[in-house]
């Protein structure tokens, strides 16, 4: 088998570049362990960034987002019991974010991709990149119970923190940058209306809480829990008390209870993998950087890598010049280390560390009164979190 671009991975990642390389009229072949069924639940992120949402729209792919998904002009942050709002377009120029999780997206390009795309192979395990630094590099693949090649110009490695593409990138040309939190979140789904219209974020003595939403009749909740925390050491009803305290304000909000469908614990972490790029073998999304996810920019820097790989492809097509994919190691990496940053901020801001001292818990208070008393703070966060330019 043979193409000019073998994606390794069918999320959001693989599955938009193979739309953004159809519409540029270049050919792919997409490659993804897993059954449809699964890509098409796996629950991960849920906030899309103006620029994601834009480049959906643009890619084709916008329009049952749109129809359903739920645009968010602004937050709550919540410290001391108080409430204050932020409000993106007012900050940013109009910028907004909506609401639509990553199963829906890849249900929707998932479609797209089997109606008018290239080859998507489900059931596809990619066993190894080969050749990366020549010409030709090749995907060692089992499909169907036996093994097959899949012969490219490019390879481009959207298989996330535990796949194969990273792995061929030789170990004495990487340097990598991680940090691992000493707590994770409790997440959990209900099927009740989201108590708010709106994403909170709140700080308390107690741990960090954010109330999120799936949908206007399912709410999406996280406590902020000790590493290595079971998610089954928690009843239902201690996990709405714990939300109700961390949530509580000095008026008459409340947070209404519903039933929990599901439980997990998610570890923070941030990584970074550089370099990006190993001769005709590139990274995009978790298998070159992970961000915590109090960011909401795991996703979206995904996004912005396809669309930097794209686009220089799309250069190099028209122009003959491997300029832009030359560059597309370090253009990633300046936006993926802002987000790294706001990411990083966030996690500090609003959760208690294990050792925390007095000293440090009043900085973070000292850090939301700044941000919620100064509109230069206020708009550094806003166009942090609507999200830094794609290009």
């Amino acid at each position: 088998m043979r193409t000019t671009v073998g994606i390794i991975g069918a999320g959001p990642a693989g599955l938009l570049l193979a739309r953004l390389l159809h519409n540029a009229g270049i050919d792919s072949v997409v490659l993804e362990s897993r059954d449809r069924s699964y890509v098409e639940q796996r629950q991960r992120a849920g906030i899309l960034e103006q620029g994601t949402v834009d480049v959906l729209r643009a890619a084709g792919a916008g329009e049952r987002m749109d129809r359903e998904g739920l645009r968010h002009d602004g937050i709550e942050l919540r410290f001391d019991r108080r409430r204050h709002r932020v409000d993106f377009p007012a900050l940013t120029g109009g910028r907004s974010v909506m609401v639509y999780a990553q199963t829906e997206v890849c249900k929707d390009l998932i479609a797209l991709q089997l109606k008018e795309g290239g080859p998507l192979l489900f059931e596809a395990e990619a066993l190894a990149v080969e050749g990366a630094d020549t010409e030709s590099p090749r995907v060692r693949f089992r499909h169907e119970g036996g093994e097959d090649v899949l012969e490219c110009d490019y390879v481009v490695g959207c298989d996330g923190f535990w796949g194969v593409a990273r792995k061929a990138i030789p170990a004495e040309l990487t340097r990598v940058f991680e940090r691992t939190y000493p707590f994770g979140w409790l997440g959990i789904l209900a099927d009740v209306p989201p108590s708010h219209d709106e994403l909170v974020y709140a700080r308390h003595d107690r741990g960090f809480a954010l109330l999120s939403m799936r949908s206007p009749s399912v709410s999406r909740l996280y406590l902020q829990v000790p590493e290595g925390t079971d998610a089954g050491q928690w009843g239902d009803e201690e996990i709405w008390d714990e939300l109700e305290r961390r949530f509580e304000t000095t008026d008459d909000w409340r947070l209404e209870r519903g039933p929990i469908t599901q439980k997990s614990v998610t570890p923070m972490r941030s990584y970074v993998h550089e370099p990006m790029r190993h001769g005709r073998l590139f990274l995009a999304g978790d298998a070159a950087h992970i961000v915590p996810p109090t960011g909401a920019k795991g996703l979206n820097l995904a996004v912005g890598d396809v669309v930097t790989f794209a686009r220089a492809l799309a250069y190099e097509k028209e122009t003959g010049s491997a300029e832009l994919l030359d560059a597309y190691s370090a253009s990633c990496l300046r936006r993926i280390w802002q987000a790294e940053r706001f990411s990083y901020d966030m996690t500090t801001l609003l959760h208690s560390a294990p050792d925390a001292t007095p000293f440090e818990d009043r900085l973070q208070l000292a850090r939301l009164e700044r941000i919620t008393s100064s509109r230069a703070a206020e708009t550094d966060l806003a166009e942090a979190y609507t999200g830094f330019p794609l290009g």
